[in-house]
């Protein structure tokens, strides 16, 4: 019997009753369906609606129906359940009999799902703040294990100056720790109880909200029982925050492809996660990565579609409401196991350390150094920035780095280059144009050090919770 059938003399057109059910992809939400019923059957026990003989029937059957549905799957292949609403109620009364009815009473769907969606989003939530928190571990150890190393830093994908592999590991670590904190900041406005909000104007039945909330291990129940029902909010914020943090993983998977070709060699990726060409024998293709890429799109098109879906929705609830669940469980399926690949990844890729301190040294990495040089002895920068870009056009006509200039073609630019221990020469070397950016937040050794201690007390405070 549906949930609905009451008012209707005509059955549903078969071929619309088959298209408009959401059981085939709510069902996954039945462990949070069987909680939240749970929990609401104890609250309508005290407020009177049932015995006590009652509702331990009810929550006996509840925890029956969800034991059956894991030790046999096939269990869930219901082709007349409407929704898992409708599911569960089934079998409610087909364990218990009509008592199973009473549970429905003073309560309503667009209740249920809006509640079973918070469970849902928030038990997501926590998964992926653990994904991210093992992942930043494993580039902090990665960071730690890299010591002096440098490498080239890119702006507009050209070299641009040497810094630490440490420190650029370490912008990594950066965007994924903000979206930890999105995500925990984003569980706040989650975690609020919509039971006892009715169809859209609130129960019939005098409900202790709050303790129902607490059963339910939520901050407190929702304020208004027309935003709760059809409030999706909590979702597109999840999903944003999501689209956040698939960005950031197309970015870096991004670097990672460009790192690993041979026109870059600095990266050489784990075999593991890479794949061959069934016609070029020599390849190997960064298949993760650019799966990756693919996915993180994904995410993003799911972020669209539920603003989409939401935009022009009056209040409260509205069927189009149904067709949010699926951009919210494919995102959060998607990251949920995207994430540990990346972990993975990360751990065992091999960075071509010889590569990348050659290629720090190479070119003209130095000029920004060289530049520091003369405004440290009085040059006035823009004059000074004009002087290197003078040494290094001689220096391109010549065919040779910086430091392949004579101190005379040097001094016919400016008299301020000197020779010597503290001159113009040793300020070109590897050692001291890290230690220029000697600055809070900079690649200086030193900083990098205290950078990384750091980053181990926040990610120790993100794994505390």
């Amino acid at each position: 019997m549906k949930m609905w059938a009451g008012r209707f003399r005509e059955p549903l057109d078969a071929e619309f009753a088959r298209w408009q059910r959401s059981f085939p992809f709510d069902r996954r939400l039945l462990p949070q369906e069987v909680a939240a019923s749970a929990a609401y059957a104890e609250a309508i026990f005290a407020a009177g609606v049932l015995t006590a003989a009652e509702v331990a029937q009810i929550v006996d059957a509840l925890a029956a129906i969800l034991t059956q549905s894991v030790a046999s799957p096939q269990f869930l292949e219901d082709d007349d359940a409407e929704d898992v609403h409708h599911f569960v109620e089934k079998n409610l009364v087909a364990l218990i009999g009509d008592v199973g009815y009473k549970l429905h009473t003073g309560r309503s769907r667009n209740e249920q799902i809006a509640t079973d969606l918070r469970l849902f989003v928030r038990e997501s939530i926590d998964q992926l703040i653990a994904q991210i928190a093992e992942l930043g571990s494993v580039l902090l150890a990665r960071a730690e294990s890299a010591g002096l190393a440098a490498m080239p830093a890119y702006t507009h994908l050209q070299r641009a100056e040497p810094v630490l592999v440490a420190h650029w590991l370490l912008a990594y670590f950066e965007m994924f720790l903000r979206d930890a904190e999105r995500l925990a900041d984003c569980r706040k406005r989650v975690n609020l109880c919509p039971l006892g909000s009715g169809a859209i104007a609130g129960s019939t039945i005098q409900l202790d909200r709050a303790a129902l909330a607490q059963a339910l291990a939520f901050d407190g129940p929702t304020a208004n029982s027309m935003d709760a029902t059809a409030d999706r909010d909590f979702a597109l914020e999840f999903v944003n925050a999501l689209s956040l943090l698939a960005l950031h993983v197309s970015r870096w998977a991004e670097e990672m492809i460009l790192f690993s070709t041979q026109e870059f060699a600095l990266v050489d990726p784990p075999e593991e996660y890479s794949t061959g060409s069934s016609a070029m024998p020599q390849k190997k293709n960064p298949d993760l990565l650019e799966l990756a890429r693919a996915k993180s799109a994904r995410v993003l098109g799911c972020a669209t579609a539920l603003q989409v879906a939401t935009k022009g929705l009056p209040l409260a609830y509205n069927k189009d409401l149904q067709d949010t669940q699926q951009p919210l469980f494919e995102a959060a399926d998607t990251l949920l196991t995207l994430l540990p690949l990346v972990a993975q990844w990360i751990a065992k890729v091999q960075f071509l350390h010889e590569r990348m301190q050659f290629a720090a040294q190479d070119g003209f990495l130095n000029a920004f150094a060289a530049a520091t040089y003369l405004s440290s002895r009085g040059v006035p920068f823009r004059l000074a920035h004009e002087c290197i870009g003078r040494a290094v056009q001689l220096a391109l006509e010549k065919g040779c780095l910086l430091d392949g200039l004579s101190l005379a073609e040097l001094q016919s630019i400016h008299p301020a280059f000197e020779a010597g221990e503290s001159g113009f020469f040793a300020a070109l070397k590897l050692e001291p144009v890290l230690q220029y950016h000697d600055n809070s937040g900079g690649t200086a050794p030193a900083q990098v050090k205290q950078a990384l201690a750091k980053a181990r007390q926040r990610l120790g405070a993100v794994q505390a919770g």
